[in-house]
């Protein structure tokens, strides 16, 4: 049960110890006499200033930069609070607290990494005799550093935790002209509309000039199990005065939190810019720690950057650090395999023997590599899928031959067999219920009961073994080569079964989620596995520095998915990225090649009922997957999106679309025009640029003075062109 951390203060004195610490000037430290000091990456630069033995950061900046940055502001290089301290009064802000702000600088060092090298700051507090370090980590060539921090206590008393920033960046503006200077790259992340950028003014985020220090602050968050159901994990902080952009990404599976305010160190006039960066706290998911003497807290990673230039220079940077720093090296990622899943508008989880026969033959036909059976392949016919999963056993009114002998039939017409699986819940009116309450989230002594599914405690090592087996089974036994592995739930707070709060609860089962499934991933190399949380809910790099591929969304309309593609685009590498391409059962070729160019940048997530269509919606589909599987696929695992028309708006349909792709060998560009002009002009130095796909439809290119202007005859019409 989680301790009331008013019962902690009181019973380790932490409330009555506040008031009377001597001054901190009592202290001393060799590091008092310290000089300030620059750490340089192959693409970055850090400045640091010590100031009466506390280090404090300063501007972030590409080594290229003439400039330090934003004139000489600083502030704390980790931000700390721990419960019974006087925190300094700035609203609910996060970007200093105590001991955060006094904490004394004892020295650093510097470690060669296979892939670049490592800098650890170390700082001590000998009030709560805790000790922190600042972990950057960086990458040869890349923009981007890994930053994360830890703290232990090494006193003989606990001490609660209730923030600590994974990262911290200084110097991003004027702090009395930030709102002229700054803009702010976020994207809210909504089911079946994810991906949505914004760009705004700190103003509009609540971060308002006062000419003073404010109390508010520009911030983004997420609580629970889907750390992508509001906003994705990471955002651009763009200063158009200077020309450069700073950027980040939080890599974990659960609740974050980032901020942009300003603080002060004297007469409450703002002298600093700052960004806050982190996971789980006690303010915004109740993830209150209690620290036990000679305990190590971690915060989760978090990737930062900056480079000259804007969007497009920021996603590129990530798209190159994804690569290098996050996945892990894949056959199927660099091959770029076609999956056909038989869920969107085609089977919608009733799937039996009978219906995927004809779908198994007509995906062979048209050029798939994985054929995927989704949701309710357990549960009997009329019976509802969803509260019935757990147990994971084919039902035999839907597999009269049982479900081994349809994913035969899949592996002999040449693809590889996959299944759906939600491994992460049980459904209320399933067998796996009926386990013990330690199996599940619980919260105010009741179990968690979402969507009509119980949650799965993952640091119950019986739940994790059990899984194990239900891997086992389908990879052994049925010989399975691909888990779409959905969670469609959000837990929310998290659980209080051991653990000092519902927030430390959800933490350690995210962490313990993560080790399990490197345990699988490790067990089964050659099993492709996808992340999806209905769609795009759990799209963070936790869960993809693991996993092959991210399902982008659940959205049903054909028409919207570029408006969420190219967002997404931003978030996730092109060949982790699975798009739909569902053509309905009535489909024209201008509905089948709009779905191909959707997806066809990216992972083919092939759909619609196959077997059923029209001869020319037919030939569609068959001559983009052709054309993806012989010219396109060998593109991806290297290219970089850019944004030729800016981004989308997936509520407007009158705006075209358009997204670029830059691989070593060629440009890729696609186009879609949804219900807006016939015309569009697109900025394209590259005069020799043809139309890739459809060339049959009566779509016109035509290039001049370093522009593009492509001209579609009809509405709801897309293509590829190659320059």
């Amino acid at each position: 049960m989680f301790m009331d951390r008013r019962a902690f203060l009181r019973s380790t004195g932490v409330a009555a110890f506040g008031a009377c610490v001597p001054s901190l000037s009592s202290f001393s430290s060799a590091s008092n006499t310290a000089e300030p000091f620059h750490w340089s990456t192959t693409d970055l630069v850090f400045s640091f200033d010590v100031m009466a033995g506390r280090l404090r950061q300063k501007c972030l900046v590409p080594a290229s930069a003439a400039a330090p940055g934003a004139g000489s502001s600083s502030g704390v290089e980790v931000a700390l609070q721990c419960s019974g301290e006087d925190s300094p009064d700035q609203g609910m802000k996060s970007g200093m607290g105590q001991p955060g702000v006094r904490l004394l600088f004892a020295g650093k060092r510097e470690e060669s990494t296979r892939e670049g090298k490592r800098l650890v700051c170390t700082h001590t507090d000998p009030i709560l005799r805790l000790r922190v370090e600042s972990v950057y980590e960086a990458f040869d060539g890349l923009p981007v550093v890994r930053r994360r921090s830890q703290v232990t206590n090494e006193g003989n008393s606990p001490v609660g935790i209730e923030f600590l920033s994974s990262a911290m960046l200084h110097g991003l503006a004027d702090p009395q002209n930030y709102d002229r200077e700054l803009r702010l790259h976020v994207a809210l992340n909504s089911w079946m509309a994810e991906g949505q950028w914004h760009t705004l003014r700190p103003s509009e985020m609540g971060f308002v000039e006062n000419e003073r220090t404010s109390r508010s602050e520009a911030q983004a968050g997420s609580i629970g199990t889907w750390s992508t159901d509001r906003y994705l994990p990471m955002a651009m902080a763009e200063n158009l005065k200077l020309g450069v952009i700073w950027f980040w990404q939080i890599e974990h599976n659960g609740s974050w939190y980032w901020e942009i305010s300003n603080v002060s160190a004297r007469d409450n006039y703002a002298d600093d810019v700052y960004a806050y960066l982190g996971g789980p706290d006690d303010l915004h998911s109740a993830a209150w720690k209690r620290l036990n003497p000679g305990e190590t807290y971690h915060t989760v990673p978090v990737a930062v950057g900056c480079v000259r230039g804007g969007f497009d220079d920021a996603v590129a940077a990530l798209t190159r650090y994804r690569r290098v720093a996050c996945i892990r090296a894949s056959k199927n990622n660099s091959r770029c395999p076609v999956i056909f899943n038989d869920y969107m508008n085609c089977l919608w989880g009733d799937p039996t023997e009978a219906k995927e026969l004809p779908l198994i033959a007509a995906a062979a036909k048209a050029g798939c590599e994985y054929f995927v059976i989704d949701a309710g392949w357990y549960a009997d016919i009329n019976e509802d899928w969803s509260p019935t999963i757990g147990s994971w056993q084919p039902s035999p009114s839907r597999w009269p031959r049982g479900i081994k002998f349809v994913l035969d039939q899949i592996r002999q017409a040449g693809m590889i067999p996959g299944l759906w699986l939600e491994p992460e819940v049980a459904g209320a009116k399933s067998l796996l219920a009926q386990k013990p309450d330690s199996w599940f989230f619980m919260r105010h002594g009741k179990r968690v009961l979402k969507n009509s599914r119980y949650l799965l405690d993952f640091r119950n090592p019986e739940v994790r073994a059990y899984l194990d087996q239900v891997i086992a089974r389908l990879v052994n036994e049925y010989g399975v080569g691909y888990i779409k592995m959905d969670y469609n739930v959000d837990s929310l707070q998290g659980t209080e079964i051991k653990a000092d709060s519902f927030g430390q609860g959800l933490l350690e089962h995210n962490r313990a989620h993560l080790e399990w499934l490197d345990g699988i991933v490790k067990r089964y190399p050659d099993l492709v596995i996808e992340n999806c949380g209905s769609g795009g809910g759990r799209m963070d790099y936790a869960m993809l520095s693991r996993l092959q591929l991210q399902s982008m969304t659940d959205q049903e309309d054909y028409r919207k998915l570029p408006g969420i593609l190219v967002g997404a685009s931003a978030a996730v590498l092109p060949e982790q990225l699975g798009v739909w391409s569902y053509p309905l059962i009535n489909s024209d070729a201008d509905q089948a090649s709009f779905n191909m160019v959707t997806a066809m940048m990216f992972r083919i997530h092939q759909s619609g009922h196959l077997d059923s269509l029209s001869p020319q919606a037919w030939a569609q589909v068959a001559e983009g997957i052709r054309i993806y599987r012989e010219l396109v696929r060998k593109d991806i695992p290297d290219a970089l999106p850019f944004y030729p028309l800016g981004l989308s708006d997936v509520t407007d349909s009158q705006k075209p679309v358009a997204l670029g792709m830059r691989s070593q060998r060629r440009t890729l560009l696609a186009i879609w025009r949804i219900d807006g002009p016939a015309k569009t002009t697109v900025p394209w130095p590259m005069p020799d640029s043809k139309l890739v796909y459809p060339v049959d439809l009566g779509i016109k290119i035509t290039t001049a003075d370093s522009l593009l202007s492509i001209e579609f005859p009809r509405t709801r019409m897309a293509c590829l062109i190659s320059g």
